[in-house]
């Protein structure tokens, strides 16, 4: 089969493609640096969803008429796209949720609930989004099972040989992300689903992180779970999916309850639908889907490697400029990183840096982004963190340092 050609990547024109870059924020040009709490739209995905609206607005599967057959058939095709991104063995393995958020709760209530017995473990990191957390934490309080934590070295990195020396015979499940949102770890997900397998753990793997700047293949993972959000690969808020495997969705009860998960309802009892309909319930994010997909279009026009490699060129810049400005620590200094460059100013509190930055035009993130056991093992009340993605530039990297040499001037 012949390869399509990829869009060369120019950074300018790449630019284009996003409207929202185009404008002033406090009378600066804007400088988008919180992609990694949600990156930016492209026209594309705007129109995907517009045209729906204007065009085909209808409800789904269920309908006898042209505009819900059009829907149908432009919602499942935002499936098919969806499983070929992470590379499902098939479409049936990937359920629509509103997020990773809605993911995880998912796994949380209906696999680990009706499965895990008192004495049970499950093992969750030190770098982990609340919403990789708290789950786990009240599954536990249902089931009597437990959690365990995987400790971080200094670099913000995961202490592999303590995580070899949690799982035993009694842990059930391992839920860590593939790349952390406070930290930028990209964490080795390959070798700990191996090791996970080898007590006979299930897996799950928070992709929220992931989707934007990595190759995601669940099959050579080899995970049992896999979740990714919509507006953090640069689609619509409301909108993610999980990838399940087969085996275990059809096994799992249903998580809501409602329309289009059933079979056949009667007062005398119900039978459920197969997946991923069963984890379905009521009407969907059509357009939310539909733009879902049009994001992965859009990204599927570049080489993936040539974005990665331009976001890790700001990482780089940023690295190399931060001894530029005098008090700046860097928080997170992982070897394998995403492009999240979390620090510290000696003397400034984060949300005081935040505004000041914003006065500047440059939007970025403080606090202790939904981290907060990280902030706590780290010793710090949170950061502020400048997340990159492949439409920033050099210079905007540079406009970044300069503000902060600027702020540091005056307030220190």
């Amino acid at each position: 089969m012949t390869q399509a050609i990829k869009r060369p990547f120019d950074v300018l024109s790449v630019r284009e493609d996003f409207p929202i870059l185009q404008q002033q924020v406090n009378g600066k040009p804007l400088v988008y640096m919180d992609n990694a709490a949600t990156a930016q739209k492209p026209l594309a995905v705007i129109e995907a969803m517009n045209t729906y609206y204007r065009e085909f607005n209808a409800n789904v599967h269920r309908g006898a008429h042209s505009l819900s057959d059009r829907a149908t058939g432009e919602f499942e095709a935002a499936r098919d796209k969806v499983r070929a991104f992470v590379n499902a063995p098939s479409r049936e393995d990937i359920i629509w949720v509103r997020g990773v958020t809605e993911a995880i709760n998912l796994v949380a209530q209906s696999y680990a609930r009706s499965t895990l017995q008192p004495g049970d473990e499950i093992i969750v990191s030190q770098l982990e989004h609340h919403a990789n957390i708290v789950p786990w934490q009240i599954v536990a309080q249902q089931t009597g099972a437990q959690v365990r934590v995987i400790p971080i070295t200094p670099d913000a990195e995961l202490d592999m040989a303590a995580y070899q020396a949690l799982l035993n015979e009694k842990t059930r499940i391992v839920a860590v992300n593939h790349a952390s949102n406070a930290m930028g770890t990209v964490n080795p997900v390959k070798e700990m689903i191996r090791l996970a397998k080898s007590v006979g753990a299930v897996t799950l793997i928070d992709g929220a992180q992931g989707a934007p700047h990595l190759e995601i293949d669940v099959q050579d993972l080899d995970c049992d779970f896999y979740a990714i959000s919509a507006h953090k690969a640069f689609g619509p808020t409301g909108i993610g999916a999980l990838y399940g495997r087969k085996a275990l969705l059809e096994a799992m009860p249903p998580y809501q309850s409602g329309g289009e998960m059933i079979e056949r309802v009667s007062f005398s009892g119900t039978t459920f639908n197969v997946p991923p309909f069963k984890f379905e319930a009521g009407t969907p994010a059509i357009a939310e889907a539909i733009g879902f997909a049009a994001a992965l279009d859009y990204l599927n026009q570049f080489d993936k490697a040539q974005l990665k490699a331009h976001e890790d060129s700001l990482l780089q810049l940023a690295a190399e400029l931060a001894p530029t400005v005098p008090g700046l620590r860097p928080v997170g200094t992982a070897k394998n990183k995403v492009s999240v460059f979390s620090f510290l100013v000696d003397g400034l509190h984060p949300s005081d840096l935040g505004t000041l930055l914003d006065q500047q035009g440059i939007a970025v993130r403080t606090g202790h982004h939904c981290a907060q056991p990280l902030m706590d093992c780290l010793g710090v009340p949170g950061t502020t963190r400048a997340s990159f993605a492949f439409y920033n530039t050099r210079e905007e990297v540079e406009k970044l340092f300069a503000a902060l040499q600027k702020i540091t001037r005056l307030f220190i």
